[in-house]
Parts: C-alpha cells; sequence; structure tokens
C-alpha cells in the first residue's frame, strides 16, 4: 500500500515551466536571490507524524515543497519518502541542513536520511566496467559529455582489448579519461585489480560488462552497482538473446531485432543512472528496491 502527498496542479505546472534558478517562492515577492533545487529521501519505522515533521523542517527555514512521495508498504513497519523543494541558500545554508535534517532523524529513529543539493555537491563518482559490446559504453560517454548524466567518470575498466584508433579510446584520450584492459580467464576474474581501480567511487555501472561479479567483489565494494544485463530477463538467458527471438512480422529480421535490443539497453541504463543519482531508488528488504 502506497501512501502519496499530492502537489497541485497548478503548482506544479507553474514550476515547470521555469528553471531552478528563476523560481521564487510563492507570495514572497522580496525574494531577490534565485533559490536552489533539493532532494531528501527519508527511512524510518512508521508512525503518524513524520510527513508533517518533514514538511515543518523545510517550510521552517523558507523552503517550499515541490512534490513528495511516500510509500509504506503493507503490513511493514517502515516508512520511505522523497522530497523535492527549492530554498534559499542564505536562509538555509547547506551545514545547517545537514544538521536540521539530522535532528529529524534522530528524532524518528531512520535508518537512511539522506539530503542532495545537485548544484553544490559534488557529482557522483563512478568508473564503468564494459567488455566488448560498446552500445552502452558509447551512450554513456556522450551523455555524460552532453551533461544529461550527472556524473564524473573516473575510469572505464574492461577485459577487451580496444586499439589506440578505435573511437572510444579516441573519446577517452580527449578527456582524459584513464581506460584500464584487465586480461580476465575462469581462473582469474582479476577482482582484486578492479577493487584497487574503484576504491574512491560512488558507485559502479556494468554497460554490458560480460562477466559476474562474485559475492566477496560485492561485499569488499560495499556500494551500490547499476547493471544492464538481459540475462537479468528470464526468457533471454545468454550471450545472443536477439537470436532466441522469432520474427513477428516482415519487416523485422534478427539485425533489426538486434537493434531494438539495444536501443532499449542504452535507455534503461541512462535512466537508471539517472534514477539512482536522483535518489529515486531506495533499498528495500534483501533484493528489492524503492522507485519513487
Amino acid at each position: 500500500m502506497a501512501r502519496r502527498v499530492p502537489l497541485s496542479i497548478s503548482q506544479f505546472v507553474g514550476f515547470a515551466k521555469r528553471s531552478f534558478n528563476s523560481y521564487k517562492l510563492p507570495g514572497d515577492p522580496s525574494s531577490s536571490s534565485p533559490l536552489t533545487h533539493g532532494i531528501h529521501v527519508f527511512q524510518c519505522p512508521d508512525e503518524v507524524g513524520i510527513v508533517a515533521k518533514l514538511s515543518e523542517c523545510i517550510a521552517s527555514r523558507g523552503g517550499n515543497i515541490l512534490g513528495a512521495d511516500v510509500f509504506v508498504p503493507e503490513k511493514k513497519n517502515v516508512f520511505y519518502s522523497r522530497s523535492e523543494f527549492v530554498f534559499d541558500t542564505v536562509k538555509w545554508p547547506r551545514e545547517q541542513m545537514d544538521e536540521d535534517f539530522l535532528k529529524l532523524s534522530k528524532m524518528f529513529s531512520a535508518t537512511r536520511s539522506v539530503v542532495r543539493v545537485p548544484e553544490l555537491d559534488p557529482k557522483f563518482k563512478i568508473a564503468v566496467l564494459a567488455s566488448k559490446q560498446d552500445h552502452c559504453l558509447v551512450d554513456l560517454l556522450y551523455g555524460w559529455q552532453e551533461g544529461r548524466l550527472p556524473v564524473d567518470i573516473t575510469c572505464v575498466i574492461s577485459n577487451h582489448h580496444r586499439g589506440p584508433n578505435t573511437h572510444v579510446m579516441r573519446f577517452l584520450e580527449r578527456n582524459n579519461i584513464p581506460y584500464h584492459y584487465l586480461h580476465t580467464t575462469k581462473e582469474n576474474k582479476r577482482e582484486e585489480d578492479i577493487l584497487e581501480l574503484v576504491l574512491n567511487t560512488d558507485f559502479l555501472v556494468l554497460a554490458r560488462y560480460m562477466q559476474i561479479l562474485s559475492g566477496h567483489f560485492l561485499r569488499t565494494y560495499g556500494k551500490d552497482v547499476i547493471n544492464i544485463h538481459h540475462g537479468l530477463l528470464p526468457s533471454f538467458k545468454g550471450g545472443n538473446p536477439s537470436k532466441q527471438v522469432e520474427r513477428v512480422s516482415h519487416r523485422d529480421n534478427l539485425q533489426s531485432f538486434a537493434q531494438k535490443s539495444e536501443n532499449l539497453e542504452r535507455q534503461c541504463l541512462a535512466k537508471a543512472m539517472r534514477s539512482y543519482c536522483e535518489l529515486r531508488v531506495l533499498p528495500y528488504e534483501e533484493n528489492r528496491t524503492v522507485v519513487f
């Protein structure tokens, strides 16, 4: 069961037509400084009054909530929320914001309370792991270059050697992104070497990395990993999923199906990365997530 805190259509549409830099608080003509966008996610034991206190915390510092989503699983005593708001950095300094949400966390014994201000906070540092196929890697790199993915790429790691004159290597060289080729075998997946290379990252992205990372690797890394792989779908196991699909019209062939599959993988990976950076994905139980 989900509880959703609604936002009036007029308020949402009015905000959507303006950038964060031009947004002014309603009823505050004296506000001359542009407002900044913030995101807050919260997880704690469920009880009465959480939404009220969250709203009070933001409003008491002159902030304005633009949207809020709440999820309370049926028969589970746990509360999840994600709020987007705008605020004046003069009235609500970034350090004070952390202190205010920390007090709220202690009040409700929160297990997760994360606030992010994209304009002020450092971008997420990521490493990208890829194999021979380039489509997800190339789309990710160009999305980063165009500013559609709010991350800093520390390096690209691959078990496939790429020549110096390939378009991927030229792109990486122009943008000073290190490329690490690690030859892998069934006996040695080079996981210790990978762990050294990704030591200071915030999360990893597997852009069609055709190797299985061990439980030891995941526990040692201890952070999140975003993976795009057709093998996650039970109906398309194996390395060539498009060959398992039968033609459905005279216009399609194996090549067109493969292209559609690659396009879908590109879109899914980019959307997953943006959703993660926007704090839309929260862990739920052992192997499930809450997606706002």
